[in-house]
């Protein structure tokens, strides 16, 4: 470890998701790393806060979480703990977007950061209307990638409320359709997840699935993902760049990349 870290600039790490392998791993990276270096955290759940918790240099650690495909998808989840400094903060945002990610600085920790808990908050309620026999597991996923999906594809869900909201824009949307979203919020169901509903889904994703493999479908999806950020502007095969918004280099130092 010594003879790989000990001149990186930043280390993205990508150990096993487990909290005291990750508190001990940072522990001796702290040791052998330039003291001015980031070390950045691929983890999906675990705390930044949890994390540098036995480190001399705590404030140099930070989550860096990438979204699956990682080589595909740009967001990145940047979060400080409570010993992070604002600086490696700075740094980090930069230094994913000037590789042509798309970083977001969550301001608060939270288990699970906020990716994933979006897709739980979905998968929620799509396993509840599994569960009520509402729809199949096979029309359940047909709703959100031929409906709102393609729309999530493009722009956010505040903003396509503001669409949402005609001439009046988010305003309206806020003052007038707002209630009746509220009223639906308060009616979306807990799943008592049993295994007899693991076993539904089972089913219904191999009938959905047919004879195509996990990697013939992962194939299939990093297609389509990649021709629509080409339609959007970010060419992830030739730099991750945008054409309407050039990345910043980072400000302190060239950043060179060592995974542990």
């Amino acid at each position: 470890m010594k003879e790989a870290l000990s001149h990186a600039d930043l280390v993205q790490e990508n150990a096993p998701e487990r909290p005291d392998f990750k508190m001990k791993l940072y522990a001796q990276m702290d040791e052998v790393t330039p003291v001015d270096s980031l070390l950045a955290s691929s983890s999906s759940g675990i705390t930044p806060s949890v994390i540098q918790s036995q480190c001399k240099h705590p404030e140099r650690v930070v989550i860096g979480h990438p979204f699956n495909p990682p080589h595909i998808i740009p967001l990145v989840e940047v979060v400080g703990g409570t010993k992070t400094s604002p600086e490696a903060i700075q740094q980090a945002m930069e230094f994913y977007a000037s590789i042509g990610k798309k970083p977001i600085h969550l301001k608060k920790e939270l288990p699970g950061h906020v990716a994933n808990r979006f897709q739980a908050a979905l998968y929620r309620e799509m396993l509840y209307l599994i569960q009520e026999n509402v729809l199949s597991v096979e029309d359940t996923d047909a709703a959100v990638c031929y409906g709102p999906g393609l729309r999530w594809g493009v722009m956010g869900q505040s903003l396509q409320w503001h669409l949402g909201g005609g001439a009046g824009g988010i305003k309206h949307f806020m003052d007038h359709l707002m209630d009746p979203l509220q009223g639906m919020m308060k009616a979306l169901g807990t799943p008592n997840i049993t295994p007899e509903l693991k076993q539904k889904v089972v089913d219904g994703v191999m009938r959905e699935a047919g004879d195509k493999s996990v990697d013939q479908l992962a194939q299939d999806e990093n297609r389509v993902l990649i021709g629509l950020l080409k339609l959007r502007g970010i060419d992830k095969a030739s730099g991750a760049t945008t054409k309407s918004e050039k990345p910043k280099s980072p400000s302190q130092k060239a950043t060179t990349g060592v995974s542990a």
